[in-house]
């Protein structure tokens, strides 16, 4: 029961959303999946394709405090993590929080600065914490951040190293809307008002719940059968320049989880395996949608039976 009335929230969450984000409807559930396992999301896609608009309708949606901030090449770690000000009154240095300290965090067009600054992230996002000056300060809860990138062959970008890509638990393309979308679009309110106009569904409280709610989602033996021969098959096939780490396989596995309890279900089936792998394993298995063409990860997908 719990489950279902969580699905019914989570729907009406990817409604809500989909008001904003036309012809979209996947993405948005992907990107909601995302953030109730406890990843960070990617989004790759040329400019202008509403990456930005998705970050914002699911911070609002989700009434999560969100920020935003515009990577560019002079970006410094310390406009991101913060800094300490010497305060005349008191005579003393004083943290001055950076944007990083957010419950919502939009990298927007991260790949257009330095790698310095892109490592800059790594801790707040693997430990949801940040070290500054010696000290360790803990981030918000639930902390999540969407990073944009366009692609790499786009002049001014800074390619993500391996390392980088794999803190990303899902990495979407949103690619460009049908024509009956377009036209919604084009015929359609201000984006930017109907994004004012988006209802929170779903409390903080509400959400947490939900992530938790992910850990009591059975497992059977025979599905994680099915996710080993999986990662195996992407470490020996000899397809692939290298095969999916530990963390990629747990981060297919909680992935799964999470999109069975968005169908309001208690247990997992072969199919959420195959919703999300996809998303899950393609920046993990190639470093660029450009250079490999894509498809990496469906190749993985249909070389694997379900049942041996």
């Amino acid at each position: 029961m719990v489950q279902i009335l969580s699905a019914v929230k989570l729907e009406l969450s990817v409604t809500e959303i989909g008001s904003v984000i036309l012809g979209k409807e996947r993405q948005v559930r992907l990107a909601l999946c995302c953030l109730l396992a406890g990843g960070h999301l990617l989004i790759e896609d040329l400019p202008g394709m509403g990456k930005t608009m998705l970050s914002h309708a699911l911070a609002k949606v989700l009434g999560l405090d969100y920020t935003r901030i515009q990577f560019t090449s002079d970006l410094l770690p310390a406009d991101i993590l913060g800094v300490s000000v010497f305060n005349k009154n008191s005579a003393q240095f004083e943290f001055v929080p950076g944007p990083v300290f957010t419950q919502v965090l939009l990298a927007d067009e991260i790949n257009r600065t330095t790698p310095k600054t892109q490592s800059a992230l790594l801790e707040a996002m693997e430990e949801r914490q940040v070290t500054v000056e010696g000290q360790t300060r803990e981030l918000p809860s639930p902390f999540f951040v969407i990073a944009t990138q366009n692609p790499t062959t786009q002049s001014g970008t800074y390619p993500l190293p391996e390392s980088q890509l794999d803190r990303f638990l899902m990495r979407l393309t949103l690619g460009y809307p049908d024509r009956e979308a377009e036209r919604k679009l084009l015929l359609g309110e201000n984006s930017h008002q109907l994004l004012a106009n988006l209802q929170t569904v779903i409390t903080v409280s509400e959400l947490e719940a939900m992530q938790q709610l992910v850990e009591t989602i059975h497992v059977s033996t025979s599905l994680v059968d099915y996710v080993q021969r999986l990662v195996e098959q992407s470490r020996t096939s000899g397809d692939y320049a290298w095969g999916l780490s530990p963390r990629g396989a747990l981060a297919l596995l909680r992935s799964a989880k999470t999109w069975a309890l968005m169908e309001g279900r208690d247990h997992v089936l072969p199919e959420d395996v195959q919703a999300v792998l996809i998303p899950v394993a393609e920046h993990r298995l190639a470093t660029s949608i450009e250079k490999h063409g894509g498809g990496v990860a469906r190749k993985l997908l249909d070389s694997v039976d379900v049942i041996v």
